[in-house]
């Protein structure tokens, strides 16, 4: 006998629970992904305002990986043992301290360092401890009308959102406001502090000291639905999947759009004398921007085959790839601004295929564990234009960018590879089920 679940109904209206708990955390999100790109906008005013060197402003944007590791590796598994909530807060505080100490890198470049060091530490709490947060307050007992993939959607939204308004505002301030390497920064702070108290208002969902999490009486409603769902079907063990189908593409996530905001504008702004911090916060916005506008495409791609939106994104990854050398070789601002945007829809179905992928292989206890793993996969991707740096040395900076099509080419062979076989594999295994 067949039990079909119903979506669980308040108590007092009769109507699907849609709590918007989700909405509240989504902009701890926002403020890791702003923390992240509002430097890189100003890339080009530290190399001419500060004299820095090309050199030292490519580390500086690498350095920030070097924090986001243990920032995500610390922050995971802390998530799931102290809960969500203390995580994020004590990631805002640390998010906010470093762009302090970015703001007095103007009169002191040497805190730069430090100050892209713990950038890295709290955007990396807040994307593993903030996107097992929303998977979870966009799951029952939550939220009961949210569709398969929301989650991994609604994470890469906030994530982008912040990633295309943090350098674009950024770029503006430093372009026309007074101490544009203080004043450009401040945004940020004030958006940290409004997640937090936003932040304050959802309820913790991870189940910490062996209780379970506390739930408003609408949600207790949901309990007789949940009891009606069978149990998880079976395939391969949540870490070799994740090694087979998810970590090849991972890096590839922010590849792209490291690419399109930390190498391409200083190759083609040769002509843009007076507009080079403009532009490159155009760039910064154009990026992640449309990652934001592919998010249907990518539901409809997941819908028709799983995989199909990581075969999409990394095509897109490559003819990105070739966009921007064509850019570059022709120093052609117009076409690294059309790369950038393909890149950055790249960037967008990638993270929502890893995102997804992510959401369905963890277990509860183990979330923010495999959420981090997936991320700290992705911003190996951030070490990208440093190598690129490194290259030029040796080739042209065009020959470097049609040098990096090859392994992407790869993975998306690998990947469309694997998927055949994993949809092989389940055809035979449903083939072989006994008649009802």
């Amino acid at each position: 006998m067949t039990t079909t679940a119903h979506p669980a109904t308040s108590r007092t209206t009769g109507r699907p629970i849609r709590h918007r708990h989700w909405l509240r955390t989504g902009w701890v999100m926002t403020a890791s992904g702003w923390s992240a790109n509002q430097f890189s906008a100003l890339l080009g005013a530290y190399h001419a305002d500060l004299g820095l060197t090309g050199a030292t402003t490519t580390a500086l944007f690498g350095v920030y990986v070097l924090g986001l590791i243990p920032g995500l590796f610390l922050g995971g598994p802390a998530a799931d043992r102290r809960g969500r909530r203390p995580v994020v807060f004590v990631a805002l505080t640390l998010s906010a301290l470093a762009t302090v100490l970015l703001m007095a890198g103007s009169v002191a470049t040497g805190l730069l360092w430090p100050g892209r060091f713990l950038t890295g530490i709290g955007a990396g709490a807040l994307l593993s401890a903030g996107s097992a947060w929303i998977k979870e307050l966009s799951s029952p007992p939550y939220e009961t009308h949210a569709t398969a993939g929301a989650a991994a959607r609604r994470s890469g939204l906030f994530l982008s959102a912040g990633f295309a308004t943090g350098g674009l505002v950024a770029a503006l301030i430093a372009q026309w406001a007074p101490a544009p390497m203080i004043t450009a920064y401040l945004p940020h702070l004030v958006l940290s502090v409004t997640a937090a108290l936003l932040a304050s208002r959802a309820p913790e969902t991870a189940r910490t000291g062996g209780r379970e999490p506390a739930r408003t009486p609408d949600a207790l409603a949901t309990a007789p639905a949940l009891a009606t769902h069978g149990p998880a079907p079976h395939g391969p063990a949540p870490g070799v999947a994740f090694h087979r189908l998810v970590a090849p593409v991972a890096p590839w996530v922010f590849v792209a759009p490291s690419i399109a905001l930390a190498t391409l504008p200083g190759l083609v702004d040769a002509g843009l004398t007076g507009w080079r911090t403009v532009y490159a916060g155009i760039v910064t916005a154009v990026t992640p921007g449309a990652g934001l506008l592919v998010a249907p495409l990518a539901r409809r791609l997941a819908a028709r085959h799983r995989i199909a939106t990581a075969v999409a994104g990394l095509a897109a990854v490559i003819a990105g790839l070739l966009l921007a050398a064509f850019a570059v070789a022709r120093t052609r601002p117009d076409a690294a601004l059309l790369a950038a945007a393909v890149l950055g829809a790249g960037y967008g179905l990638c993270v929502a295929y890893g995102l997804t992928e992510v959401a369905a292989l963890a277990p509860p206890e183990g979330l923010a564990r495999l959420t981090a793993r997936f991320w700290a996969l992705c911003y190996l991707g951030f070490c990208t234009p440093y190598a690129i740096t490194l290259l030029t040395g040796l080739f042209a900076p065009a020959t470097v960018l049609l040098t990096a099509v090859v392994p992407a080419a790869a993975t998306l062979a690998l990947i469309t590879r694997r998927g055949a076989q994993r949809g092989a594999r389940r055809g035979a295994h449903q083939g072989a089920r006994p008649a009802a």
